[in-house]
């Protein structure tokens, strides 16, 4: 997962002009790009990159283990583009405060941040973490890709190699303290991010000689961090272990786990192995983190895309009864499985947003209460299946798309420590509907394509095909 953006480095955008902008506008233009006068990036190519930077503003909403439903930032985002584009996303975001926004410190829009060890390069991740803060969300740090010079290979910003595979290469043994060292002087830099995720989906942990994961690597790596940064601020919310919780079909496959299976699959033992020893040797943990897709390795949605998604409830029931009820992030989900090239072209945006909402249903239904959608956003162009918001490289971007309206509303209205309910459901078509509820709120998804009509909550309701209602209680 998270394939989208791998490379990275800054785009090179010309900002188009603003014609007929008058000056208070363009001044709250401005303000939103670069923050108000006096609050420049302090980022440097000395040490001093663990002082703290900028200006945090106003405290995240968040600071407790759960930071609920927000997404990621991916190589291409809304921090840079036309001012108005960028402007107006960071609009949509401030309009639900505290929506968490989740980056990584190398790769997915951010540059080397430790090209030679102890010189720092912090420029566009500040500008990814600026921009956080002034659209009103709640900041979360991923902790990867690591420098070059601790993974084998040269060090130098010029001489990052930026290829998926180096980018997924872990750091050597030798080099397990400085990545905790960098840890810890990101956090540092930025003060107000509580939340640190250690790593991302064991990347460069793979074991060929014994056909497994070196979960023993990985959870030496995780316990140097997660002491790091408590020693920064024991207040810091740490993390992991970011692993995919990957399935097979279990006709003929092996791997397939006994234990951990439904209509879905079976997912792959070697995962629930390295997730055991994770869990038992960890140092510590505020809350655990998985990734995953609802298809299988193979790209098989069984039964069929809305009952593939039941996996997020039946593997987030397994990781709380093995963790003894830690908070449950979801790093990335997944439920269309991709074409070539990673591009999901192959359904509606009204199917795809249907499905999406299943998801997330099911993802509350097994335990989780907070969870990132991978924004997968263009550099330009008009077209983006399953982005959030339109390319921002014109005066006419950033605008909301229907998966948007989807995350954003779910966020607002299934906060931290929502209680949720059951609500009577009836009619025909009734089991065609998938619904989340709580005191407040009832989430009604119409899994079928044609107009579906049944009694819910009491009241009698009309549902689209794939459609995505939402009623106030």
């Amino acid at each position: 997962m998270g394939r989208q953006g791998w490379w990275s480095g800054a785009r090179r955008w010309r900002l188009t002009a603003l014609l007929g902008v008058g000056a208070a506008a363009l001044a709250l233009v401005l303000t939103l790009l670069h923050g108000p006068p006096g609050s420049g990036s302090t980022a440097g190519t000395t040490p001093d990159g663990d002082k703290a930077h900028g200006t945090p503003g106003t405290a995240p909403r968040h600071t407790g283990p759960d930071v609920g439903w927000g997404f990621t930032h991916t190589q291409y985002s809304a921090d840079e583009g036309d001012p108005a584009a960028v402007g107006r996303v960071a609009g949509l975001l401030a309009a639900s405060p505290g929506l968490p926004q989740n980056q990584h410190i190398m790769g997915w829009g951010a540059d080397n941040p430790e090209p030679v060890r102890g010189h720092y390069d912090f420029a566009a991740l500040d500008r990814r973490i600026d921009f956080v803060r002034r659209s009103g969300g709640t900041p979360v740090v991923t902790l990867c890709c690591a420098p070059d010079w601790m993974k084998g290979g040269r060090a130098g910003a010029d001489r990052t190699d930026w290829s998926r595979s180096a980018l997924e290469t872990a750091p050597t043994p030798a080099h397990y303290r400085d990545f905790a060292a960098l840890a810890a002087t990101v956090a540092r830099r930025y003060p107000d991010v509580r939340h640190f995720v250690v790593w991302n989906e064991f990347k460069g942990f793979w074991n060929d000689a014994e056909g497994r994961w070196d979960y023993e690597g990985y959870t030496a790596l995780y316990n140097l961090v997660y002491a790091a940064l408590k020693k920064v601020d024991p207040g810091i919310r740490v993390g992991g272990p970011y692993l995919v919780m990957d399935s097979v079909d279990p006709r003929g496959r092996s791997n397939a786990s006994a234990a951990v299976r439904g209509p879905w699959g079976a997912m792959d033992q070697r995962v629930l192995d390295a997730f055991a020893y994770w869990n038992a040797h960890k140092a510590g943990a505020d809350f655990v983190v998985v990734d995953g897709s609802s298809y299988t390795k193979d790209d098989a949605l069984l039964p069929d895309a809305f009952g593939a998604t039941r996996k997020f409830t039946d593997v987030g029931r397994w990781v709380r009864r093995q963790t003894h009820g830690l908070p449950l992030w979801w790093a990335e989900y997944y439920v269309e499985p991709p074409v070539p090239a990673d591009d999901r072209r192959g359904w509606s945006e009204p199917r795809r947003v249907a499905v999406q909402a299943a998801g997330l249903i099911a993802l509350v239904q097994g335990g989780a209460s907070s969870g990132f959608y991978w924004n997968p956003e263009k550099e330009e162009g008009s077209t983006c299946p399953g982005c959030l918001w339109t390319p921002t490289d014109t005066a006419d971007g950033g605008r909301a798309k229907p998966m948007y309206d989807l995350v954003s509303r779910f966020g607002r209205a299934f906060p931290p420590g929502t209680g949720y309910t059951s609500v009577p459901v009836a009619g025909e078509d009734a089991p065609g509907l998938r619904v989340l509820a709580s005191a407040a709120t009832v989430l009604v998804v119409n899994t079928l394509d044609r107009t579906v009509t049944a009694r819910v909550d009491g009241r009698r309701l009309t549902v689209q095909p794939y459609g995505v209602t939402w009623l106030k209680r």
